[in-house]
Order: C-alpha cells, then structure tokens, then sequence
C-alpha cells in the first residue's frame, strides 16, 4: 500500500531504460495539421483536472515570456464561462523548482508574478475547494 495521498500519479517512464518517451509515446498532433483552417493547431496541455464540472489546467513555461498569440486567445475563450481556469507556472520542470505563475480566470489573463512551488500547491488546494462548493450542472432540455 502507497503512503501517498489518492490522486499520486507519477510519470513512470525511464528514459534511460525505454528511451526518449517524446519519440516512442508522444502523439505526433501535427499528422492533423491540415485538418484544421488556417494557422489553427492542435497544441498539448501540461496536466487537466476536473472537480464539480469545474476544470483546471496547467501550463508549464521555463521562463515567464509573452504567450503566443494563439495560445493566449484560446485560454482567454476557454475561461470566459468560469468553469474553467489556467495556472501557468514558470521554472525547471526537472526539479519542480517554480519561479514565476500567471492565471487565465473568468477570460482575463493575470500577468507573471513571483511565485513558489508552494504557493502553487496552495493555489490548487484552494481552487479544489472552490471547486467542490460550486458545482456546475447542466440542466436537461
């Protein structure tokens, strides 16, 4: 039995065992490039959650920089109906050592502030609680 809390789930690939994972396992989203119009592409979400209908996901930057364009509009649109939020966390993914956040909330995007792995983790602590007190239902027609 796992001495971590529910919810613990580690990456449990070894690169130098199996290889690089985003050769042999990453899925190769631009084959349907053409299937979108114009510049639109299929881009990747570092980690997504749901609690209560209410969605969050994470973002991972090395450095606090200006979004691209697309990405930017597409978070703006995603959050504007309150069900869904957007932490970005800048810093070494490969410690977990985090620098910088920023926030895409209710369509509104709160720039790069200080921030620490620990207030990252308190963050999510408090939005999961947010999230278990303001369900969202969908009503039947």
């Amino acid at each position: 039995m796992s001495d971590q809390p529910n919810g613990y789930n580690p990456m449990r690939w070894d690169c130098r065992e199996d290889g690089c994972f985003n050769y042999k396992k990453r899925p190769k989203i631009e084959v349907f490039s053409a299937c979108l119009p114009g510049k639109i592409a299929f881009g990747d979400i570092d980690a997504t959650t749901e609690v209560g209908g209410n969605e969050l996901s994470l973002e991972w930057k090395e450095a606090p920089k200006p979004l691209s364009v697309g990405q930017r509009l597409m978070f703006e649109r995603l959050t504007d109906d309150g069900r869904k939020t957007v932490l970005i966390l800048a810093g070494d993914a490969r410690t977990m050592q985090i620098t910088h956040a920023a926030l895409f909330k209710q369509g509104q995007f709160k720039t790069w502030k200080p921030y620490t792995l620990e207030q990252a983790k308190e963050f999510l602590q408090r939005w999961a609680t947010w999230a278990q007190a303001h369900p969202h239902r969908v009503m039947s027609p």
